[in-house]
This record gives C-alpha cells, structure tokens and sequence, in this order.
C-alpha cells in the first residue's frame, strides 16, 4: 500500500505550480516518471490521480494563502 506516496502527490499538486501545470498537461505522463524514479503506486493508484479533476486541484491551490505555494519561476521559459 502506497497511501503516503498517494498524499504526497496531492499534496504537491496543490503546492508546487510547476508540478500542477506538467499534470495538466500529461497526467498519466507526469505519474510514470514519478513511479518511474521511485514513488510508490499501484496500477489502481495510478489511474485514480489521473483522473483527478484537473479544475478542482486549480480551485483548491488558487484558494490556498500564497505562503504554502511554490511559484515556477520558469513559467512560460523554454
């Protein structure tokens, strides 16, 4: 069971700007390479945080105080 890595994950979605944009983007994607370099996910996990409401998890970090929130500084830098 793998509940931490599940409350990391979306802990980081609503906390960490650039994490949320590449989730947006690719979630399955953005899931692997995490599985990928060592978190710890079931298949059923994996497919369950990639179909989390992507609006939700915007909604939820745009109400969260600014202090708790990590800014991509490279936004829109390629």
């Amino acid at each position: 069971m793998s509940q931490r890595s599940v409350e990391r994950i979306i802990g980081r979605l609503v906390t960490d700007e650039a994490f949320r944009r590449r989730f947006a983007e690719d979630p399955r994607t953005t899931l692997q390479e995490l599985a990928e370099g060592g978190v710890e996910l079931t298949s059923c996990e994996l497919g369950a945080l990639a179909s989390i409401d992507r609006r939700l998890v915007a909604f939820f970090a745009d109400a969260l105080d600014p202090r708790l929130q990590k800014s991509d500084l490279k936004r829109g830098v390629q």
